[in-house]
């Protein structure tokens, strides 16, 4: 369970925290709706991991979502899904998020002209290779990475309650209405952050105490993210203020660098590269049983549905999705 908590959290949790908060800061223009965005997304989010809690518990199965659209559509409509998964949403996702790290990793080593490439191909082999060798492995990293990446977000938290913003700076709460637009585009900024919760679906056929399970684990873990973004934008608000907040390009590498100056923005790059890490692995449990759900269901794909017991890992479903991203990469 707390793998599955941790694989969660690594999928959500990306770097994209340390960038939309001054988006929604700059969107909302007002420090009480600006917290409003993000108290409505987390309560949008755990109604539909209620939902998905309500349906992993009946149709656990190693294929998520493809799954639960074959039982109610049919497979022809879910093979349409899972393709996408295969070829865009998740093979994207890691090579996206092996960029970024590799955008990190070369300011620190640079591996010449092509080195956020070079960077990215070698993380999306080197946690293939973990993956292959077992889910036992490939858990105990994420979790290991999880703690990590969150310890760096509370290391922002803790930077942006011990500066102080100068008076001019200080919030007013809600002092002006946004437009129903702008509030609209804040609240999808804020979606976006917490999006892949759904990704649970995959491991509900995995965790240990059955499907029922699946409950508790996605509630502590939505319920984790949402008590670390909200410490998290309520430390920048107070360290930058709204519109130091909404101006700011870095604003999380800002507040580390007034309160553990050069050293402290450096570690913040770490954690960053540590997030991509954590969602690139998170990704790939998933993604791979997906593949492996689809490739069950069509007698043409039946190659790519081997299993191994041992590893408990789909070893041809995680080979077919890396050799995707590396082509995207």
């Amino acid at each position: 369970a707390a793998t599955a908590v941790a694989i969660i959290v690594g999928i959500v949790i990306g770097a994209g925290i340390f960038k939309t908060p001054s988006m929604v800061a700059g969107v909302s223009g007002d420090a009480g709706w600006m917290m409003l965005a993000w108290v409505a997304g987390a309560v949008i989010s755990i109604a539909g991991a209620l939902c998905y809690a309500e349906l992993t518990s009946h149709y656990a199965h190693a294929g998520g979502d493809y799954h639960f659209l074959e039982v109610a559509y049919g497979k022809h409509l879910s093979f349409l899904y899972a393709w996408a998964k295969a070829m865009v949403i998740n093979t994207g996702s890691i090579a996206l998020l092996a960029f970024v790290f590799g955008d990190y990793m070369s300011q620190a080593i640079p591996l010449g002209v092509h080195s956020s490439a070079i960077w990215a191909v070698g993380i999306v082999i080197f946690l293939t290779a973990v993956n292959l060798i077992g889910i036992q492995t490939s858990g105990k990293l994420q979790s290991a990475l999880t703690i990590v990446e969150v310890i760096g977000l509370l290391a922002v938290v803790i930077a942006g309650f011990s500066i102080q913003s100068p008076a001019s700076e200080t919030p007013t709460w809600f002092s002006g209405t946004p437009p129903i637009g702008l509030a609209g585009l804040a609240l999808v900024f804020v979606l976006l952050t917490f999006g892949g919760w759904n990704e649970s679906a995959f491991i509900s056929a995995e965790v240990k105490g059955g499907p029922r399970s699946m409950v508790p684990v996605i509630m502590i873990s939505l319920g984790l993210i949402t008590l670390i973004y909200m410490l998290v934008n309520l430390a920048l608000l107070n360290g930058l203020g709204l519109t130091g907040l909404a101006k700011s390009k870095a604003a999380a590498a800002d507040v580390m660098g007034m309160a553990f100056g050069t050293i402290g923005q450096q570690a913040l790059s770490l954690f960053v590269a540590i997030a991509a890490l954590t969602s690139i692995n998170a990704t790939m449990i998933v993604g791979a049983r997906s593949n492996f759900a689809m490739a069950s269901s069509w007698r043409t794909l039946r190659p790519i549905a081997s299993w191994n017991q041992q590893a408990g890992t789909p070893v041809a479903a995680l080979l077919l999705q890396s050799l995707i991203a590396l082509a995207l990469v």
